[in-house]
């Protein structure tokens, strides 16, 4: 019961929040992730910004997503190991975010997508059994196939800067995911050995040759 607990709270968080900021604009934009205003010392953006989204549809979409991936995480490895990868994704994802964006003052960006890509990969690497639908394809895939795709859609989008999506959130969560999973369970290596092969590779070229992808 406790550990359903732990998931609802932070579903409820981020409702709560995005709803006030939906209404509050002077709210919304304090706690927004701004790359100027992050600079100038309010670090509490880093976090924040999180628990915002801009409008109904952004925040249905996460939270349906985590409400789905994130009991794997839980019943798998308990409620602790959960909170220290949704977390850890989060801060994660806004710190590639910043460093990528680091020139752009006026650059924002809300959403706890950064977090969910994070639960997304350690559920994966969990389970790499699991199908995945993954958009435009009729037909469920393998669990690491959807995770290098979605990687390389993340790198991809940075790049061409791809719609009003922060990409540089969901790529530094998922590799925030990838590793903290590894840190917090290291079973995973005998576990699902070739998973943790197959989601590696990308992460570990983007690493070494990150400035010629980026």
């Amino acid at each position: 019961m406790n550990l359903n607990i732990a998931l609802l709270i932070i579903i409820a968080a981020n409702v709560m929040i995005s709803i006030k900021g939906f209404n509050d604009n002077l709210f919304f934009d304090k706690y927004k992730f701004q790359i100027g205003s992050i600079i100038r010392g309010e670090k509490i953006r880093m976090f924040s910004s999180a628990f915002l989204h801009v409008d109904y549809m952004h925040l249905i979409l996460n939270m349906y997503v985590l409400y789905i991936f994130a009991p794997i995480i839980i019943l798998g490895l308990g409620v602790v190991k959960f909170l220290i990868l949704y977390f850890g994704s989060l801060i994660a994802g806004n710190v590639l975010t910043l460093s990528y964006h680091k020139k752009e003052l006026y650059y924002t960006a809300v959403g706890a997508s950064g977090a969910v890509a994070g639960i997304i990969y350690a559920a994966i690497l969990l389970n790499p059994d699991m199908k995945l639908f993954m958009f435009p394809l009729p037909i469920p895939i393998p669990g690491y196939v959807f995770g290098i795709g979605y990687l390389l859609y993340s790198i991809y989008g940075m790049k061409n800067k791809v719609g009003n999506i922060g990409h540089a959130a969901h790529l530094g969560g998922s590799v925030g995911g990838y590793a903290l999973m590894l840190l917090v369970y290291p079973e995973v290596f005998s576990n699902s050995m070739s998973t943790v092969i197959l989601l590696g590779i990308p992460i570990v070229l983007l690493l070494v040759f990150g400035k010629r992808f980026l």
